[in-house]
């Protein structure tokens, strides 16, 4: 019998679909959430934050993202992924924007807040529209989540080269808080990745599933239990680093060209990791994948607090950008391996909810220890100690019987 002829551009094109939707985890991660290292160091010397408090604007983002995850499910059920989506990237410019405008630290861990929560509308969205795509093409599953996942690195290589240049260009106006026209730069840039992800993410079935409302039955937090540990430990190891290993870098004396080529070359490791770890997603049906990913990143984490040699420091860089996206992308592959494609948004939504909350404890927690002695290679340590630990529980974790 012949093959229907594919339709869709899902069908006919599922690489490009995958990028186009990628560009949904440069914001909601890659700009939203991780271009804040680079703001941290300009704007905790003109605000005099302590680092408890500026660990506390990424604290705020995580509670925002897991109030956005405790949401997501029910958004979808009722309008479709793709709105999801849409809308979220939509309203993350707009906070973006915003703290373009303010000083004040209340106000700015209130946009933090906001901005968290719609950057989890995009990101949980966007994971069930990857994993949809990858139901479409079983053979590349691995490799289009991975891609769709690794799309934070295109967001990290362009906050890393934006955000320098805007500060440097409000400095040179004589702006009296140069940083404030970063998030400006940021937020137009969400914008226009808003518009590009519009047709490829049409292009893949994102409406509410028929079988939506009886979806939380196949996702049992039991069955789930280690990889749930391991990964709210991921959450709290990895979010120290991505929060403060560029104020750890300017400590050690490190010149801001050499920062912006290591943060461009931690977002380029974000993007090939889709390619890396592909056979390795395809292949587990168990919580391996994130047991060997949390040990990598624990040791990318150490390196820069054992050695300050640009060598151990770039080879951190590299080595954290090229897992730490695949932690995510093998919590997705465990869901679609293991549960029905009804309780996909489900079984995604549990992770994102665990994750999110480990990201809230994570940066208060290297901040406050970062604040007394021994500094931020301490709270470092700390980091690496979280992601240990994510690797015991996660290495636990059993495929189910009788998997998808």
């Amino acid at each position: 019998m012949a093959h229907a002829a594919p339709t869709t551009l899902a069908e006919r094109n599922p690489l490009l679909v995958a990028l186009g939707i990628s560009l949904g985890a440069a914001i909601s991660l890659g700009l939203s959430r991780f271009s804040y290292a680079l703001l941290l160091p300009p704007m905790r010397d003109d605000l005099a934050w302590s680092y408890l408090l500026a660990g506390g604007m990424n604290t705020a983002n995580a509670f925002g993202y897991f109030l956005g995850a405790l949401v997501t499910p029910t958004l979808m059920r009722r309008f479709g992924a793709q709105t999801a989506l849409i809308g979220g990237a939509l309203l993350t410019a707009l906070f973006m924007l915003l703290s373009g405008f303010v000083v004040d630290a209340s106000l700015l861990l209130t946009q933090r807040v906001l901005a968290g929560v719609a950057s989890a509308f995009i990101f949980i969205s966007g994971g069930v529209l990857a994993a949809r795509l990858g139901g479409l093409h079983p053979r590349r599953a691995g490799f289009l989540i991975g891609l769709y996942y690794g799309g934070t690195g295109f967001g990290i290589v362009f906050a890393a080269l934006l955000v320098p240049a805007a500060i440097d260009a409000a400095a040179a106006q004589g702006s009296a808080h140069a940083w404030q026209w970063a998030w400006l730069a940021l937020g137009a840039l969400c914008l226009l990745m808003t518009v590009a992800m519009g047709p490829p993410a049409r292009s893949i079935d994102g409406a509410p599933s028929a079988s939506a409302a009886g979806a939380k039955d196949g996702f049992r937090v039991r069955d789930f239990a280690f990889g749930l540990a391991g990964y709210f430990m991921f959450g709290v190891g990895y979010i120290g680093y991505m929060t403060f290993v560029i104020a750890l870098l300017r400590e050690q004396g490190m010149q801001q060209t050499a920062i912006t080529v290591f943060y461009a070359c931690l977002g380029l490791a974000v993007v090939a990791s889709s390619r890396i770890w592909a056979g390795m997603l395809d292949r587990f049906k168990g919580g391996q994948p994130l047991a060997i990913l949390n040990a990598l990143l624990a040791a990318a984490t150490l390196l820069p607090v054992l050695s300050h040699a640009p060598v151990a420091v770039f080879a951190s860089g590299i080595l954290f950008g090229a897992v730490f996206l695949s932690v995510v992308a093998s919590t997705t592959a465990l869901v679609r391996h293991n549960l029905p494609p009804q309780s996909w948004s489900a079984g995604i939504s549990g992770f994102t909810t665990v994750f999110a909350f480990g990201q809230i404890v994570g940066p208060t927690i290297v901040g406050w220890i970062s604040d007394a002695a021994g500094g931020l290679e301490r709270g470092l340590m700390f980091s690496a100690g979280a992601l240990l630990l994510g690797a015991l529980l996660a290495s636990r974790q059993q495929a189910l019987a009788g998997t998808h």
